[in-house]
């Protein structure tokens, strides 16, 4: 394309690149220019001093975190809850927006995705109480196990490191379920219907339909998905373990945010705290890049 074409078609799609703008500045300032902080992994920061002025460590806060047992601890509650979410989790809004497409009755498709979504918009600090209330010995799911004698005593849900992971895994896909759905029933939107049309002719059902059509016309978007999903793995937050834990739990609740959190800025370390997100940041972007790979060599789709 020649300077001439180039700058025509720039010129049509001249609102549309100005919309973009304020994302590209958002992006800026709070993506890119807080990443010259790094260097305080590298620092004895002290507040109040210029941060050029700050003593340099080199990596004695790196080596001091692969040192701490605590570290290790929160990194496996890190990985297990995050692979815990990525194998239940994933899978079900793809299932989910799949028979969402085969319902023709519009209000009751419309009524079960609003239900489906509304979780998203809860507040975790709500969410953990309605977990809490509901799983406690006097909670619902108690009483419906001992009303059908499958426990003669109430089961502490809440207390026991057992029952925590999968207590804030499916907790989360609640939440999330119908709002992840959303993506790929947009996809679906996008598959031509002359492909449905056709699997008719040729007498498909809709389950044929399903897996033959729908499902690989949505690939794209869930590969890329998946992608993201993989590059997240060390970064799962720390809202809904910080609100389901208990001081019994506390052991299999600490994940590398709250890691950061406590022993980072919570005791005054706050290079301690960036040496461990720089970590993290690291290993994310190690995960996206391989995910992204591999992606490529298995399927033949990747993010870029």
């Amino acid at each position: 394309m020649n300077s001439a074409k180039l700058t025509k078609k720039l010129w049509r799609q001249r609102y549309l690149i100005l919309m973009i703008f304020p994302f590209i500045i958002w992006l800026i300032v709070f993506r890119y220019i807080p990443l010259w902080g790094w260097i305080m992994a590298f620092q004895d920061y002290k507040p109040g001093k210029p941060i050029w002025s700050q003593e340099w460590v080199g990596f004695k806060w790196f080596i001091e975190m692969f040192q701490d047992p605590d570290f290790y601890k929160a990194m496996r509650n890190t990985l297990v809850m995050s692979f815990m979410g990525l194998i239940f989790g994933f899978p079900l809004p793809i299932i989910l927006a799949l028979l969402l497409n085969e319902i023709k009755n519009i209000v009751f498709k419309r009524t079960v995705q609003t239900i489906s979504y509304l979780p998203h918009f809860v507040s975790w600090v709500v969410v953990a109480s309605l977990v809490s209330e509901i799983l406690s010995p006097s909670g619902v799911i108690n009483q419906i196990l001992q009303k059908f004698h499958l426990t003669n005593y109430p089961v502490m849900f809440m207390a026991d490191p057992r029952y925590f992971w999968w207590i804030v895994t499916f907790s989360d896909i609640w939440k999330e379920l119908g709002w992840n759905t959303i993506i790929y029933l947009a996809a679906i939107t996008s598959i031509n219907p002359e492909l449905y049309e056709a699997a008719t002719v040729d007498g498909a059902g809709r389950f044929r339909k399903m897996i033959n059509i729908t499902l690989p016309g949505i690939m794209p978007t869930v590969i890329v998905l998946l992608i993201l999903s993989i590059g997240n793995i060390i970064n799962i937050g720390f809202e809904k373990q910080f609100l389901l834990r208990t001081a019994a739990t506390r052991d299999v609740a600490d994940v590398v945010d709250l890691y950061i959190l406590t022993y980072g800025i919570g005791t005054g370390r706050y290079s301690f705290g960036t040496a461990a997100g720089v970590f993290k940041s690291v290993v994310s972007l190690i995960l996206l890049i391989f995910a992204n790979w591999f992606s490529k060599k298995a399927t033949g789709y990747r993010m870029m």
